[in-house]
């Protein structure tokens, strides 16, 4: 029954089997090279923004239904970050996340990603405050009613 005047309604997957899912996702940030460079060294007033994007990551995912209201609450088996310097203006933050359940993990993937680019830009913000977190974005997932899903372009 769906009593909200919007239609806004949390999915009910009871009847969909479980299955193995995994979702990746990435996140942008753009900042000065040196910046960049202090990230990627470690000498941050703050301390390691690699180390505590991870942490951050990892937290962010396993609430993610606490955050994105319509989300199910999920039992991941894990949840990877990943941070790389692609170039001396960024910085690439990509989540992988896996679960057996009977919805996908793509939310707590972007809500990964995303939670960990923001640390990265909480411990820089003192000294670059025109750092800019871009392109959260699904690169792609597996599992589910809807199968696979890979990005094959840039936007």
């Amino acid at each position: 029954m769906n009593d909200s005047p919007h239609g806004i309604r949390m999915i009910d997957v009871g009847g969909k089997p479980t299955s193995l899912r995994t979702a990746r996702a990435s996140a942008r940030l753009v900042a000065r090279p040196d910046t960049v460079a202090r990230i990627q060294n470690g000498t941050l007033e703050k301390g390691d923004a690699i180390a505590a994007a991870r942490i951050a990551g990892i937290m962010a995912a396993k609430r993610t239904s606490d955050l994105v209201p319509l989300c199910h609450p999920l039992p991941l088996e894990a949840v990877e970050l990943a941070v790389s310097f692609p170039d001396d203006a960024t910085v690439l933050v990509e989540a992988v996340v896996r679960t057996t359940a009977r919805t996908g993990v793509e939310m707590e993937a972007l809500v990964a990603a995303s939670a960990a680019a923001l640390t990265v830009y909480d411990m820089s913000k003192s000294i670059d405050p025109d750092m800019v977190i871009c392109q959260v974005r699904l690169e792609e997932k597996t599992g589910g009613v809807h199968g696979d899903y890979r990005r094959t372009a840039s936007p």
